[in-house]
């Protein structure tokens, strides 16, 4: 029977990170969207700490990730954990590793005091919403989000 385990990801690891990214941007369809790059991982996960990347593993070997990183509610006065990122390789789901990696990063949030733990979820990706939802999950369907990226980000900030 396989071994599930998790391990924090080290500076070595930031290829590994890049490789995971990318597969969830393919399966989300959003490959030409990546801008990320090795050094910009080492960056923003090693040197500034911005996110922190949980690997999940079968017999030690990296089977998927979860990117998340801490926010903040003025209304509760506690941060919250943000889930970014998760995404398991094919041919390892339908093995309970996903509910595993949200009851760890659940953990994990207990543990610093947050008082949620949120994430987004593509509109069309049902499977996932099915999923989160029979965990206890719910939609946030009175709020929106907005981002501002690329040029209209710089526009602003000149302004």
């Amino acid at each position: 029977m396989a071994e599930l385990s998790f391990r924090y990801a080290e500076e070595k690891d930031s290829e590994l990170i890049l490789y995971f990214i990318k597969e969830i941007a393919k399966y989300e369809n959003m490959l030409d969207e990546v801008d990320a790059t090795v050094d910009l991982i080492k960056k923003g996960v090693f040197e500034t700490k911005t996110a922190e990347v949980l690997f999940i593993q079968e017999d030690n070997k990296e089977v998927g990730f979860a990117l998340f990183f801490h926010n903040f509610s003025t209304f509760t006065g506690k941060p919250g954990l943000y889930l970014e990122d998760i995404f398991i390789k094919e041919e390892y789901r339908h093995k309970g590793y996903g509910k595993a990696t949200l009851k760890k990063l659940a953990k994990i949030a207990i543990d610093r005091d947050c008082a949620r733990f949120e994430w987004v979820c593509l509109d069309w990706n049902e499977p996932s919403i099915q999923f989160y939802t029979s965990l206890g999950a719910k939609p946030m369907d009175e709020w929106t989000i907005y981002r501002l990226s690329g040029e209209a980000l710089k526009k602003l900030a000149e302004d």
